[in-house]
C-alpha cells in the first residue's frame, strides 16, 4: 500500500474512532437520563414541571403587578423555565416567561415570550427589548398560551417588566378571557 493510502485509512480510522465515541457517550448519556442519574432541567422534572394550560378554562384569574427582587417568580416578573412544545411530545425548551398570577403556593400562571417577530399576529404583543434578553432582541408575549409554572422549576430571575409594559398585557388578557387586571 502506498503512504498517501495509508495516511487515507489512517484518517479514516481515526474519524471512525470519533465518530464512535461521541456515538457512545451520547448513547451513555440518554442511559443516564433515563436512569435518573441526571437531573433533569428546571420546569422539566415530573413534580415541577411547566405545564400548558387552556386559557378559556381558567376562570377568576386576577392579573396583578407585584415583583420582588427575592428569588421567587413574582407576577411582572421575566423568568426563565423549561416550556413545553405546542406538539405535547415531551420535547421543550429553556425560555422566559412573564409571570402574570399567582396560582397557588407553589405555583404561578406566566405566557411564554419569544424573539421570534410576530408583527400584526393578533395572539402576540410586542413588548420592545429588556434586561431578559442578553442580545436586546425585541420580544413579543403570546397572549394565547398560558402555563403553570412551579416555584421549583425556575431556572431564574431574569428582570422584572416596567408597570407600563405588564398593564398593557394585563388589559390584553382582560379583554381576551375575562380576567380581572388588579
Amino acid at each position: 500500500m502506498s503512504s498517501n493510502r495509508t495516511g487515507i485509512l489512517s484518517a479514516l480510522v481515526a474519524v471512525a474512532a470519533t465518530v464512535a465515541k461521541a456515538f457512545g457517550s451520547s448513547r451513555r448519556q440518554s442511559a443516564e437520563t433515563r436512569t435518573g442519574t441526571v437531573a433533569p432541567a428546571p420546569g422539566r422534572a415530573h413534580s415541577t414541571e411547566t405545564i400548558e394550560l387552556d386559557p378559556r378554562t381558567v376562570r377568576d384569574l386576577v392579573v396583578a403587578y407585584a415583583p420582588q427582587r427575592d428569588g421567587a417568580p413574582d407576577a411582572g416578573e421575566i423568568v426563565w423555565t423549561w416550556v413545553p412544545y405546542a406538539e405535547h411530545d415531551g420535547r421543550g425548551k429553556d425560555r422566559p416567561v412573564l409571570v402574570i398570577a399567582r396560582q397557588s403556593a407553589d405555583r404561578v400562571y406566566a405566557v411564554k415570550l419569544t424573539s421570534k417577530s410576530h408583527d400584526g399576529d393578533r395572539d402576540f404583543l410586542s413588548l420592545g427589548s429588556g434586561p431578559w434578553d442578553g442580545q436586546g432582541r425585541e420580544s413579543w408575549v403570546d397572549v394565547d398560551q398560558l402555563y403553570s409554572v412551579h416555584t421549583g422549576g425556575v431556572r431564574r430571575e431574569a428582570a422584572a417588566l416596567d408597570r407600563g409594559r405588564f398593564e398593557r398585557v394585563a388589559s390584553v388578557l382582560e379583554r381576551r378571557f375575562g380576567w380581572r387586571a388588579a
